[in-house]
């Protein structure tokens, strides 16, 4: 989604994660799709608000539109609430997958791929402002020296999200972060972190939802401490799938209130799309 647009739904506005609740590493979930197209049909908005930084934007896009869900210009990302706190003034140190590199770049900042400072022998720890650190699967600890270079020369750190893990097809697998703890371990500081549950994405779901009241706003998701925590703090409802990480019970869990809650998307779009009333507050349902 570009900074400057704004989505409304006539029923209002459903934003969900993706890990988890709409896919499975490169498996789509079971009637998701045909669960999105009848909630557009009924005039709502579904929008999808990811902690996954590691692809850039377009790839999301399409695959979601690869999985028979169109989504071009429906989709945020945790590198774009992280690049939200560079200003375009900056030289970030990306300790990352091409997203954020990505959404860096498009911020105006200057940009250098860990990678590519790897085989600069001109790399200057003490010129960069920031590293943001996200997830990417070529992790290693030459990443790791370069960062902390930075950090002890007075770089601050940012970090995508804060997730452990994340589900895929074939089990769990360590997540951003699980990286970013590395960092923060290693320099002793403290990351600001930029995506779900925290204040970077929140300022722009904010930005993006227009006039749509918060009571007819809803945030799906599999992870009651990101998803959840995330909801409560848009003062929105939280329906709570049981189709990723976290394990089925009748809630609350960490302190996260169900509104709604179903074995994955599809139950909760059938209880959207069962209501007879287009403008009852989603808050007011509890589970």
């Amino acid at each position: 989604m570009g900074a400057t647009s704004k989505t409304e739904g006539v029923s209002g506005i459903i934003w969900s994660d993706l890990d988890g609740v709409i896919w499975r590493g490169a498996s789509v979930i079971s009637g998701v799709p045909e669960s999105i197209a009848a909630l557009r049909q009924a005039g709502w908005q579904v929008n999808f608000v990811t902690n996954n930084s590691s692809t850039r934007l377009a790839d999301q896009e399409k695959k979601l539109g690869d999985m028979g869900i169109p989504a071009v210009g429906n989709v945020v990302t945790s590198a774009q609430a992280a690049a939200s706190l560079i200003a375009p003034t900056e030289t970030v140190l990306a300790c990352s997958g091409p997203g954020v590199i990505e959404a860096v770049r498009n911020r105006g900042a200057q940009v250098v791929d860990v990678r590519d400072a790897l085989t600069n022998a001109a790399f200057l720890p003490a010129s960069f402002d920031a590293v943001v650190v996200g997830m990417h699967r070529d992790f290693c600890f030459d990443f790791l020296h370069l960062g902390l270079s930075c950090l002890l020369a007075g770089a601050r750190l940012i970090g995508t999200n804060d997730d452990a893990t994340f589900p895929t097809e074939s089990g769990i697998l360590p997540g951003g972060g699980s990286l970013i703890a590395s960092y923060v371990y290693a320099s002793q500081l403290a990351a600001v972190m930029a995506g779900k549950p925290h204040d970077a994405m929140a300022q722009l779901v904010r930005s993006l939802a227009g006039s749509t009241p918060a009571a007819r706003q809803v945030m799906v998701g599999d992870r009651p401490d990101t998803d959840g925590a995330f909801a409560h703090r848009l003062g929105i409802a939280y329906a709570q799938v049981w189709s990723g990480v976290q394990e089925k019970c009748a809630g609350p869990v960490d302190g996260v209130r169900f509104n709604y809650m179903g074995n994955t998307f599809c139950d909760i779009a059938t209880e959207l799309l069962s209501s007879t009333n287009a403008t009852n507050d989603l808050r007011q349902a509890h589970r």
